[in-house]
């Protein structure tokens, strides 16, 4: 972890913390919960957005969560981080990469991650910008809406769960499994099969909230890792 986002990871975990009221109170156990859609792929002639427009459609309606989308194809995050070689981390571009999105993070209650399989795995632009955060994923959970060939991009969620397990995060059991999304999506960009993966959606965005608001007040009461 770099000089650079120790720095913005502290300036986002000051002040109040999500899930409370600036006198301390707890906020409302039902107040909707804050949730970052993260389109994972950012490859030329990608479905992360049509896919991402269907979930957001289908979930949006919805008085227990208010949607943040962020799209990692707008974000110039660098692959090379400095300060592991000795050199100076913190650069102007690393700064103003991280400005936007990592507040964001650290603000969410919870994450849906909009991801491909690309080579039996997930796109490397995802890893990267999870890598690049840390505390920002602790204690909250993480739901997954995957795309890709007969598999769906199961097998893509299935690393992933190792990856944010190594982070603290919570990843929720079910999931949205889009099956050969290039020809099992209409005109419309919505799937063929919509009633099956409306309630795949619904069913994977109620253990979210479950596990978001337990988590908020856990974190609200005895912040993580005190």
């Amino acid at each position: 972890m770099t000089e650079t986002t120790n720095a913005i990871e502290s300036a986002n975990t000051t002040g109040t913390e999500p899930g409370t009221v600036p006198d301390g109170r707890s906020a409302r156990r039902d107040a909707p919960l804050r949730v970052a859609v993260i389109v994972g792929s950012v490859r030329g002639g990608r479905l992360g957005p049509t896919v991402t427009d269907w979930f957001t459609g289908t979930v949006g309606h919805r008085t227990d969560i208010e949607l943040d989308v962020i799209d990692i194809a707008d974000l110039e995050l660098p692959v090379h981080m400095p300060g592991w070689d000795g050199l100076p981390a913190s650069t102007a571009g690393t700064q103003s990469a991280l400005a936007d999105v990592s507040p964001r993070l650290a603000g969410a209650d919870a994450f849906v991650v909009v991801t491909p399989e690309y080579n039996h795995s997930f796109p490397a632009s995802l890893k990267n910008l999870i890598d690049w955060h840390y505390t920002q994923w602790q204690a909250k959970p993480v739901g997954f809406v995957s795309y890709g060939g007969l598999g769906g991009g199961l097998r893509a969620v299935e690393q992933l769960r190792q990856v944010f397990a190594e982070l603290h995060a919570m990843t929720v059991r079910d999931s949205v499994s889009l099956h050969g999304p290039w020809s099992g999506l209409g005109p419309d960009g919505k799937p063929l099969d919509e009633t099956v993966c409306g309630g795949a959606a619904k069913g994977m965005v109620d253990q979210l909230v479950w596990w978001g608001r337990a988590l908020r007040t856990a974190r609200t009461d005895h912040p993580y890792g005190s």
